[in-house]
Formats: structure tokens, C-alpha cells, sequence
């Protein structure tokens, strides 16, 4: 239970009108004067903890939920705590409300509790007099605290007030009580010389040197109990602020900070740092500050780990909320399907785009700077390049001197250089990662741009022009997948094959007896082309286009060129219209098209680049259009003109 009610002390939740308090098992009734008097408690910020902190420290307020506990109590002129009221504590407006007290002098003693409290082992106790123990903790404590405790002790008084409506109670209570943590906090902070090293940390411990701290508070905010003297062992590696009990009196913090990191070559460093300060005050920050010093401080290869590159922030392309105006621009989204992987410098920044719906992992990027004699170094690091990354970073060497690994294994330190004056005259990329392999069999690329062909992605119905519509990211993303997949598999050899024992069914414009070699379509297949892809709308009965640079198929195609033969018979349909062939030849309505190539993709799909459709997942994207087919039933379809597929 999160609220529970409590003998002279109460939690409760702001559901409850009123949460009477019990003494043995009973419910004591107010007196015949008994009205509520309400109490606001405040939190206080964390005090200035001197040159170990950078100042004073925000509190973490305790939240529209207030406190995860209150334990309270009225005491007497004579430190004896009050029986015969009851109070409630209300979580919404973080005030205690009691009722009961007649006239008199008395102090309100409230400890608040925020946090997993079960966890720090603590126990509360019922108090009879000011000096009696009210929590404790246990004696070994192994560990930071989970929740912070406030405490306060508040004079007050309450009279009678006779008035026209008669008499009644009033207290002498004036704006919020303040309350002081009970806890204090000990905080690390560790300043790195190479940020990328700082990302690479596998493990930081803290070790403290067996602190003593107080394990009791009595009811008046005295401490009391000690524990016995233990190593504490903190992992710092995220959480980077602790809490605990004051430590006892003389008591300094000291101890040590082990930080084990790694580079890209998989080499770990282990360093140890001691510290040693002042003991912990309740209220107070204990800031502990490390100069991590790092045999990679001078490197300047870039480690791009996951950390980095997520705490970096880098952006995507052919994202859903990239506007039509950045993807239909070839300046801005144009690549290559042998070079996916794009890589430039650009003022000073390293630029790496990656036109992939999958992750590329471990990929070292090397070029030749000024000064390495045309020999490759160590440029970048990535533990993993993202599907549609968009990474810019600053390079190490625009802002210092930094040492530099070469090929031959030798260190070239290459000088500060000016953004302006970084020139790079090659780049070469490494991984071991088997998609890699794949991406790198794309030895036949075709240029790839897209187009709105007049159409409109803004409007829900993608503002039909003729047989187009506004293509969306979406579309575009599988645009990248399917021509990927496609000059990937012009090179494989089984294609080659097929074609080959195919050979007397190829035949071209001129009808069957126009026979075409395997050898011509494979060279017509592995040209340079650039193409300008779109989508078709399929309103008009249109499925597909193509000629020229110009290639669109309808949305459900778009999706479904994984699995589906008659989606691909509409890729390759177009495709060969491509490569100039009209509806006369093999290459749309005849076997090329309608047997052998779409067969063999689909078929062959676990053998491709981008093996499945979960990938991108576009099935299920909210950006498709509601109003175009998903698929089209092959029972349905017929041919139309050149150029186009239609349906009846």
C-alpha cells in the first residue's frame, strides 16, 4: 500500500476525506472543539555543498503526487506527543490537515518520505516523546538509498476566538513549513579530454572506504545509530547521484573510481582514480570530480558508439516528416545503389549518409588526410550506422592536433587544422558485417532520385495529376530496398543462369523472332542509369509506369515486391520499358517479365540485400494512403499501352 495510516502519525491518499489516526486499535473521536487545521509543507532545495559543488542544487520536487509517505505528530510544551486527534495527509496539495487540538502551545514534527522507502530497509516507530527514535535504517548498509526524508519541527499554537457565530479554534500557522533533507547527496562528475572516449566507458565503479554513517533519526531530527564500517560499492556508469544518511561525526568520504573502457580496435583501458572529501552533511551535495585521464585522449579517430551517436541527436533521411521539397530534390536525396554508403567532409564535419532500410555494424571509415604520405588512417568508428542515417559530426583534427592510426600501423599526427582547409582525397570503408558483403556485390549501380510527377503527398488523396500522385517517404524507403535488391541481383550467378538456360524465350521488339542474348540483357541490365522514381495512381486503372529515366508502380506494389510474383511482374514490367523494350518483346508481357525475373526474385529474397519487408514494416505505416489498394488480384489484371499496367 502506498498510504497507510499510522498511531499519532498518517498517510493518506487525497481520495480520503479523513484518515483517522489509532491508538491501540482504536479510532479517538475530536473534542467537542475540534477544528481542522490545515498545514502546507514545502521542500527545501539541496544547500550549497562549497568547492566540491557547483552551487546550489534544484530540488526534485516531490511532485503532483507529493510524498510517498508522511509520518506526523503533535507534541506538548512538554515533548509528549498528543493524543485524541486524527489528520490525514493530503499528496495533491502536499498538506497535513489535523483535527482534535484544543487551546494551547504545541509543535507539529512531519517526516516526509519520497521514493522507493522498502527498499532502504528503513522502519518507523511510534513516538511518545520528542526524544524517542522515529526511523532507523540498517546497521550494514551496503548501498546508496533509494528515497529521500525531510523532516521538520514546527512551533505553533491554537485559540479560542470568540466570534458572531461563536467559538471557535484558530492557529497561529503562517505560510509553509520548510523542511530540510535528512539525507545528503554525494555526486560524480568525470570530465573526459576525448568525448569519444567518455561514450565508450564499459564499466564505472565507485568504491567507497567503508564510511560510517548514522542509521537513526529521533523524533526531534537528532541522529542517532551508526553502521558498521563497510566498502560501499556505487555503479556510477549512468546514475551519477547518491543518497545517504549523514556521516558520523569526523567521518571523511574517500575511496576509489575504477573506469574500464574500450576503443574500436576492442583494446580495454582500466584506470583508477582516488578522491577523498568531506564527510556527507544532511541537506548538503558532495561533489566528486574526475579528470579521467586517457591513453586515447590524443587519438582522433572518431569512436561513434551507440551511446554517441544517440546522444548526439543525428537525424534520418526519407524520414515520414521530411518534406517533399528535401526528397524530390536530387541535390538534397540522390545516390547510388552501389554506393549507399555516401561519406564526405563537409566544413570540417564528417558527413556519412546511409541510403539502407537495414543497420550497417562495426564499420571503420579510413581516407587520406594532409600529411599521411597517401597512406589511409584511422578516420571514424561506428559501432552501428542506423538505416537512413543523416550523421554529422565535427572532425578531431578542425579543433586540435590529434594522432592518427595508419595502415602500416604507424601514428601520423596530423596538426589543428582550419574547417576550411580540411581536404580528404579518399575514402575507404571495412566491416565485417556480412549486409556489408552484400552492398559491396552491388557492383552495378543505378542512380536513383525521386519525383511527385505533379502529384500532391500533402493531400490525403496524394493529389492525383494524370496517372501520378504525390509519392511519400514511405514509397521512397522501398524505392531504395527494391533497386538495392534489383542491381544486386543482375550480378548474382544463379541470375546469369537463368537467363542462360532461358536464352530461346528472350526476344525483342521485333517479336519471337527478335532473339536477344543473354549477354545484351545482361549488359542493357548492368548500365548506369538514372532513374526518377513515383508513384502511380491507380484511379485510372494504372499500375505501373515506365521509359526513359521515368519508373512508378502503384502503392500496394511498393510493399509487396518481397513476396508477391505479381507485384514484381509490375516492377519488371516497367523495368523493361526501361531498358527499351516495348509490349512486342520478352521483357513486359512476355517471360522476362511475367516468369523468369519476378519468380526469381521472389524466390531468391533470403539471398538479397534487404531480405525481408519487416524491415521497414511499410504494411503497417500510418502514412500509406487509405484509399489505394494493398494489392491487386493477378485474376484482375490485364496490360494496357506501352508504358503502363491497367486494370479492368
Amino acid at each position: 500500500m502506498k498510504f497507510r495510516n499510522m498511531i499519532l502519525m498518517s498517510m493518506a491518499s487525497a481520495a480520503a476525506a479523513v484518515s483517522c489516526i489509532r491508538e491501540n486499535g482504536v479510532v479517538t473521536l475530536p473534542g467537542p472543539l475540534g477544528e481542522g487545521i490545515s498545514f502546507t509543507l514545502s521542500p527545501e532545495d539541496y544547500a550549497d555543498a562549497g568547492a566540491g559543488n557547483s552551487g546550489p542544487v534544484q530540488l526534485t520536487s516531490a511532485g503532483p503526487d507529493g510524498y510517498d509517505r508522511v509520518e506526523f505528530a503533535v507534541i506538548d510544551m512538554d515533548g509528549k506527543a498528543v493524543g485524541g486527534l486524527k489528520g490525514f495527509y493530503d499528496p495533491q496539495s502536499s498538506s497535513v490537515n489535523i483535527e482534535g487540538l484544543r487551546e494551547g502551545s504545541y509543535s507539529l514534527l512531519v517526516l516526509g518520505v519520497k521514493g522507493d522507502y522498502e527498499r532502504d530497509g528503513v522502519e518507523f516507530f511510534r513516538i511518545s516523546d520528542v526524544s524517542d527514535t522515529w526511523m532507523t535504517f540498517p546497521e550494514d548498509m551496503e548501498s546508496a538509498l533509494s528515497a529521500e526524508y525531510f523532516h521538520s519541527s514546527t512551533p505553533f499554537s491554537v485559540k479560542a476566538v470568540h466570534g458572531d457565530d461563536g467559538k471557535e479554534l484558530v492557529a497561529d500557522v503562517t505560510g509553509a513549513i520548510s523542511q530540510r533533507r535528512v539525507v545528503g547527496r554525494l555526486d560524480f562528475s568525470h570530465e573526459f579530454a576525448n568525448p569519444h572516449t567518455e561514450s565508450a566507458v564499459l564499466s564505472n565503479e565507485v568504491i567507497l572506504d567503508s564510511p560510517r554513517f548514522f542509521t537513526g533519526m529521533s523524533a526531534d531530527g537528532a541522529f542517532t545509530g551508526t553502521s558498521s564500517a563497510g566498502r560501499i560499492v556505487l555503479d556510477a556508469a549512468e546514475k551519477k547521484e547518491f543518497l545517504f544518511m549523514p556521516t558520523v561525526e569526523g567521518e571523511r568520504i574517500s575511496g576509489e573510481n575504477e573506469i574500464i573502457t574500450r576503443d574500436y580496435r576492442g583494446v580495454q583501458v582500466r584506470r583508477v582514480y582516488s578522491f577523498a572529501g568531506a564527510g556527507i552533511a544532511p541537506n548538503h551535495v558532495n561533489g566528486v570530480r574526475i579528470e579521467a585521464v586517457h591513453p586515447d585522449d590524443e587519438t582522433g579517430t572518431m569512436f561513434i558508439t551507440e551511446k554517441h551517436y544517440i546522444k548526439g541527436g543525428h537525424g534520418t533521411i526519407l524520414s515520414d516528416d521530411e518534406h517533399h521539397s528535401v526528397y524530390t530534390d536530387a541535390s538534397q536525396r540522390r545516390f547510388n545503389t552501389s554506393e549507399p554508403l555516401q561519406i564526405s567532409v563537409e566544413e570540417g564535419r564528417l558527413h556519412v549518409r546511409f541510403y539502407s532500410p537495414k543497420p550497417l555494424s562495426d564499420v571503420l571509415v579510413k581516407a587520406v588526410l594532409p600529411g599521411t604520405d597517401g597512406e589511409y588512417v584511422d578516420l571514424a568508428w561506428f559501432d552501428r550506422i542506423p538505416a537512413f542515417a543523416d550523421f554529422y559530426e565535427t572532425l578531431p583534427m578542425a579543433m586540435r592536433t590529434a594522432l592518427y592510426r595508419s595502415e602500416s600501423g604507424r601514428l601520423v599526427e596530423i596538426p589543428a587544422t582550419d574547417a576550411h582547409d580540411i581536404s580528404i582525397t579518399g575514402f575507404k570503408v571495412e566491416s565485417e558485417d556480412p549486409y556489408w558483403s552484400k552492398l559491396q556485390d552491388i557492383r552495378h549501380g543505378w542512380n536513383i532520385t525521386f519525383s511527385l510527377y505533379g502529384g500532391d503527398p500533402d493531400r490525403e488523396d496524394g493529389g492525383p495529376a494524370g496517372n501520378w500522385m504525390g509519392i511519400r517517404p514511405v514509397h521512397c524507403r522501398e524505392a531504395v530496398a527494391l533497386f538495392l535488391n534489383f542491381t544486386y541481383m543482375i550480378d548474382m550467378p544463379e541470375h546469369e543462369e537463368i537467363l542462360h538456360e532461358n536464352q530461346d524465350r528472350l526476344y525483342g521488339n521485333g517479336g519471337p523472332d527478335d532473339k536477344v542474348t543473354p549477354e545484351t540483357v545482361l549488359a542493357q541490365m548492368r548500365q548506369e542509369r538514372s532513374i526518377n522514381v513515383g508513384l502511380v495512381y491507380t484511379g485510372n486503372g494504372v499500375l505501373g509506369l515506365g521509359g526513359g529515366n521515368v519508373f512508378g508502380a502503384y502503392q500496394g506494389g511498393w510493399f509487396n515486391h518481397y513476396t508477391s510474383e505479381y507485384a514484381c511482374e509490375v516492377m519488371f514490367h516497367e523495368l523493361g520499358h526501361v531498358m527499351g523494350y516495348s509490349h512486342s518483346s520478352a521483357f513486359t508481357y512476355g517471360p522476362w517479365a511475367q516468369e523468369l525475373m519476378n519468380r526469381f526474385y521472389v524466390s531468391h529474397i533470403s539471398s538479397m540485400p534487404v531480405d525481408s519487408p519487416e524491415y521497414l514494416d511499410s504494411r503497417n505505416s500510418p502514412y500509406l494512403y487509405a484509399s489505394q489498394p494493398k494489392s491487386v488480384s493477378e485474376d484482375h489484371v490485364r496490360m494496357g499501352h506501352a508504358g503502363i499496367c491497367g486494370v479492368e
